[in-house]
């Protein structure tokens, strides 16, 4: 044989022999066991809603504004002759305090003029009466007991007499009191914005020369939806809900009590909203409890809480747990359920819930792109019971 057909026949045995080595190999594999795995749902985070009494509190910003503000003018000219050190911006004063004092000179000596003109005055009705009594003597010796007639009796003198002491009383009582306007002062405590005088300096009436506010009290308009009246007691002429005003100053926050004192006479033509005017008490005094606190100056921006209805058996849940349509997703046994629920008032962070839910239940807080009622879940993490933050005697914020 030629050396190519050996070549040949040695190919194809060893072809003959790897194809029934493969056929053996196949036919003595053993088939695989089928294992069925169960489908893992979507790992869900939840939180475990209870019930309880909360107060729907209506939370607002506002800007504090000073309930008491006015421009401190001088009743009277003159050359002012002292200032009280009180009178510069940021001064504080008392009630009564002498904040100004112009001089007095002129107006003491109007006061004794006038004085004068009311002893005149009653000197003439003195010399009137006198002259009446003796002309009256005098008609009676001749003719007797018959009534003398006025023009004889000084009837119209005495008149006029009396006439010019009152107006002379007039004119003292006025030069008095101008007396008493050159010491400046009000009848409230306050601490004074700006002024504009010194000693020395020529005011006239009724040029103003400070702006000062009332520290007794101050006020914060609190813009709100007309749906956030629904939970808070409409303000009336004796008062209305408790309220706490907040701010940050200085790296910690602090807090005041006041109270919802009225609504505003309408409704903001742009916002749409309602103002309700919260008065806030001793806004420079310190904390009941002792706590030092800043001032609450008129321009600071806070946050208010105006106490709201209390609500019983209510659940609070978060506003992510909220759905479109008013429903929320709950785990029953690895399942999703979705359930309506009765939205009684939402806010910013929370959802008040009337029906619906019980207490200890699992509720969904987080996002699901795809949801159908029935499907597994794997239950990732159970942040516990709702609560809320802000809340203080059962307060929703």
């Amino acid at each position: 044989m030629s050396r190519t057909k050996i070549q040949a026949l040695v190919a194809f045995a060893v072809l003959v022999i790897g194809v029934g080595a493969t056929a053996a190999l196949i036919n003595a594999r053993k088939t695989p066991e089928r294992v069925e795995r169960p489908v893992r749902g979507p790992l869900v985070e939840v939180v475990t809603v209870t019930t309880e009494s909360v107060r729907a509190d209506v939370a607002g910003q506002g800007e504090v504004q000073a309930r008491r503000r006015v421009q401190l003018a001088p009743q009277v000219t003159g050359r002012v002759v002292a200032v009280d050190p009180s009178l510069v911006a940021g001064g504080r004063f008392s009630a009564g305090e002498a904040l100004l004092r112009v001089e007095a000179r002129d107006f003491e000596l109007a006061v004794e003029r006038a004085r004068a003109a009311v002893a005149r005055a009653q000197t003439t009705i003195e010399r009137e009466q006198a002259e009446a009594d003796v002309a009256i003597a005098e008609w009676r010796e001749t003719e007797g007991e018959q009534e003398a007639p006025p023009l004889l009796a000084r009837r119209p003198q005495i008149a006029q007499a009396q006439a010019e002491l009152a107006a002379a009383r007039a004119d003292l009582a006025t030069a008095e009191l101008n007396l008493s306007r050159t010491r400046l002062s009000l009848p409230f405590d306050g601490l004074v914005l700006d002024e504009q005088v010194d000693v020395g300096q020529l005011v006239t009436a009724g040029q103003p020369i400070a702006t000062v506010f009332g520290t007794d009290a101050v006020e914060v308009r609190v813009p709100l939806a007309d749906d956030a009246l629904e939970w808070i007691e409409m303000p009336r002429g004796d008062g209305g809900p408790p309220v706490t005003v907040s701010t940050e100053f200085a790296g910690r926050r602090h807090a005041w009590t006041g109270t919802a004192t009225r609504l505003e006479g309408q409704i903001d033509p742009r916002s749409r909203m309602v103002h309700v005017v919260v008065e806030i008490p001793d806004p420079f005094e310190p904390a009941d409890s002792g706590e030092q606190r800043p001032p609450l100056l008129p321009g600071a921006f806070v946050e208010v809480a105006i106490a709201g209805e209390m609500l019983d058996d209510v659940t609070v849940v978060p506003r992510a747990a909220l759905r479109q349509g008013d429903v929320v997703w709950v785990v029953e046994n690895d399942t999703l359920r979705i359930r309506p629920v009765d939205v009684l008032r939402t806010d910013r962070d929370h959802a008040l819930l009337g029906d619906g839910l019980a207490s200890g239940e699992r509720l969904v807080v987080s996002a699901l792109d795809a949801v159908t009622d029935g499907m597994a879940v794997r239950v990732g993490d159970d942040a516990g019971a709702v609560t809320i933050e802000t809340q203080t005697e059962g307060a929703s914020s």
